[in-house]
């Protein structure tokens, strides 16, 4: 029974082990559990978002109107609106000009520019890198999750928050959570 529970531990933290002694392995790591999105979405409150367009019709804008609404503080982060506003909030042309710690760093762009986008994340301290829906770049993932970063790919924060704290099952959506906990609030 005791080695029953040290594997729950084992398990809880989110890591894959060959064997009970096995070193950590860095590339293996499942930053996308229930768990482990439920905690980055509770405790990351400021969002920076790479490639946040002005056009409402865009998914980006989508996305971070929709967590700003939530309460989330999104930096808007894009070279061709820098200087300007987007959603309220002063657009920057990088994550290094970014004046306020960022916690979760949001990527709207092609797999292949994500590697600079990862480097800069752990540079300026975030604490996760986010690789939306269709963004898989392992090696910007297994670098971030390297230096210290958890990384989650191909999914969408906006989908993953109403998914886990809003009221996406009441309108009868499988979310895969079963909880007999009500949400707090709704989104409407």
């Amino acid at each position: 029974m005791r080695l029953r529970g040290a594997w729950l531990r084992l398990r809880a933290t989110g890591l894959r082990f060959r064997t009970l002694g096995a070193k950590r392995d860095y590339s293996e790591r499942v930053d996308d559990d229930i768990p482990t999105l439920r905690r980055i979405l509770s405790e990351c409150r400021v969002l920076a978002v790479v490639g946040l367009s002005a056009d409402w019709h865009r998914p980006s804008y989508f996305a971070a109107k929709y967590m700003q609404e939530h309460g989330y503080r999104i930096i808007p982060v894009n070279p061709r609106y820098a200087g300007g506003e987007i959603l309220g909030e002063r657009c920057y042309a990088a994550l290094a000009e970014v004046p306020v710690k960022v916690d979760l760093v949001d990527v709207f762009r092609r797999s292949e520019d994500v590697m600079p986008v990862a480097r800069d994340a752990v540079a300026i301290g975030a604490r996760v890198l986010w690789q939306q829906l269709g963004v898989k770049n392992a090696e910007a993932a297994a670098y971030a999750r390297a230096h210290g970063l958890a990384a989650v790919m191909d999914r969408c924060v906006k989908i993953e928050h109403g998914r886990l704290f809003g009221g996406l099952n009441w309108a009868g959506v499988n979310t895969r959570v079963i909880s007999a906990r009500r949400p707090r609030w709704l989104a409407y």
